[in-house]
């Protein structure tokens, strides 16, 4: 460890290595493209597809809530932002639109 002590007393007394101001912006150049294809890319693209979920859902689809609820939509409308679903023969919630969490294949609530 006492060798890092000797460069450092050493380098006291030289003078600071000239330039380094384009090594800092490719270095923050290259932390941008990191962020870009490691955290905003991806993040958007599930954003488009549960813009797109939201969008193609239908009455009789059955879905998974965020909740872990399943089942049928009842009743859907464009202007608002909750939809009715039926869990079993007589018991309906109305949730908001944006908990929809997946659409289930047909026959999905019978198999459970």
């Amino acid at each position: 460890m006492s060798f890092f002590i000797a460069n450092a007393v050493a380098a006291e007394g030289a003078a600071a290595p000239a330039g380094g101001g384009y090594e800092m912006l490719i270095m923050l150049g290259i932390f941008g493209v990191i962020f870009y294809f490691m955290i905003y890319r991806p993040q958007a693209k599930r954003q488009k597809e549960q813009k797109n979920l939201m969008a193609s859902l239908s009455k009789g689809e059955e879905v998974l809530t965020v909740g872990g609820i399943v089942g049928k939509i009842a009743k859907i409308s464009e202007g608002n932002d909750y939809i009715v679903i039926t869990i079993a023969d007589a018991t309906n919630i109305t949730i908001k639109r944006d908990y929809i969490a997946a659409v289930l294949p047909k026959g999905s609530m019978q198999s459970l």
